[in-house]
């Protein structure tokens, strides 16, 4: 049987993340010199001998286009092994089906609401245990671990409320107790942050954010540490065949060479707008790892190398904030962040909308919040248009 596992067994030369971002993955040789890979829209491969078959069989197991972003990403994040999926949700919950039923994981009890979903229900009724913690007390997290503990996952900064969790400190309580360390590094994405430099075993992406950047590709991607790790989840990717299409996949290798740029833009006209509307009398609370008031800062900075470009704000009442939703002109009003353009989510009837309201409201998710992706338009049109929308708030 062929061995469909493909994990890079080269290091490449030191460089910084820059020039990585534009050369990671295959950018050129092989292919007549393109500089571009191309879109190999294939399902099968001819092979020569049918007992000794070829690297590419079938694409489900494998693809070159889709191998080069696993490369990339891989050597991005600085792992092993990489892994290209249909979205993000599709990597989590692969990276789930490493445990078994009966298995327990503690996860930060404010991430992502489609993680939340699946955990709860898919993986619920799959016999996978869940402990919803939060991970920013570590005594908390501690306390949380069993016999039956697999694995710690968490996010940071978290969705939508930006709490900060010390990596570091995560990675070593997991593998103090033998577990593995799993994190969602989506908000920040491999320029800003790198969670397997600190000890993470497994980091994951919804690629269909920061990493494609123009909010036209769903994907997600993953990076295991080792190669071992790797081999047991290339099963996983292959047996559920979750994978991303090579078109998908090409688009992404695309908004990898310009993540750094696009990051930098946004992440300044994030500091200004969150700066901004830290000084609004209608703005009750801003949550922004970059303002110096923000909980978990000093942490945020000893593990990133920026604050990011996702803001959330809470106004005065869920009137003011749907109403000031209904009101702006130039963000879209819209599921999904990470693109160039400006994008405001109301996390209740969005991202959170299956979590029960309850706990939504124990998270801190309540009518009046609302999450904005800065984009890359100017700052002092979109403070304008806030201005106007404020006032019928």
């Amino acid at each position: 049987m062929v061995d469909c596992t493909i994990c890079r067994t080269e290091k490449s030369v030191k460089v910084d993340i820059e020039t990585k971002l534009i050369h990671s993955g295959f950018d050129r040789n092989l292919y007549h010199g393109a500089s571009s890979l191309p879109i190999f829209q294939i399902s099968t491969y001819h092979q020569k001998d049918p007992e000794c078959l070829g690297e590419y069989g079938y694409s489900r197991c494998n693809n070159p286009t889709r191998q080069a972003l696993e490369n990339a990403i891989a050597e991005l994040e600085g792992g092993q092994c990489g892994f290209a999926f249909a979205s993000g949700i599709a990597a989590i919950s692969s990276v789930f089906m490493l445990f078994q039923p009966g298995d327990h994981l503690i996860v930060s009890n404010d991430v992502y609401g489609g993680t939340h979903q699946v955990l709860t229900t898919v993986f619920k009724q799959w016999g996978l245990k869940t402990s919803f913690v939060d991970s920013t007390d570590l005594a908390a997290i501690q306390k949380a671990i069993t016999p039956q503990t697999k694995a710690i996952f968490v996010e940071t900064p978290s969705n939508p409320i930006l709490k900060i969790t010390d990596l570091a400190a995560i990675a070593e309580i997991a593998h103090s107790h033998k577990l593995y360390a799993l994190t969602d590094n989506t908000f920040m994405s491999p320029f800003l942050q790198n969670p397997l430099e600190l000890g993470f075993d497994i980091v994951i992406h919804s690629a269909t954010k920061y990493i494609c950047g123009h909010s036209d590709v769903v994907a997600g991607l993953a990076v295991t540490k080792d190669a071992e790790l790797g081999k047991r989840l290339r099963n996983i990717q292959i047996a559920f065949g979750a994978i991303l299409g090579p078109h998908d996949s090409w688009l992404a290798l695309r908004g990898i060479k310009t993540l750094g740029v696009r990051m930098r833009a946004q992440q300044e006209n994030a500091g200004k707008m969150a700066q901004w509307l830290s000084e609004q009398q209608k703005v009750k609370k801003v949550y922004y790892p970059g303002l110096k008031t923000h909980p978990g800062r000093e942490i945020h900075f000893k593990q990133a190398k920026g604050g990011g470009a996702v803001i959330s704000f809470e106004l005065e009442s869920t009137k003011g904030a749907v109403n000031f939703l209904r009101s702006v002109k130039i963000p879209l009003v819209a599921v999904s962040l990470g693109g160039v353009e400006s994008i405001l989510s109301y996390p209740v009837t969005m991202s959170h909308a299956l979590m029960p309201r309850l706990e939504r409201e124990e998270r801190g998710i309540n009518g009046a919040l609302v999450r904005f992706s800065v984009g890359m338009e100017s700052t002092e049109d979109m403070m304008k248009d806030f201005s106007q929308a404020f006032s019928n708030s």
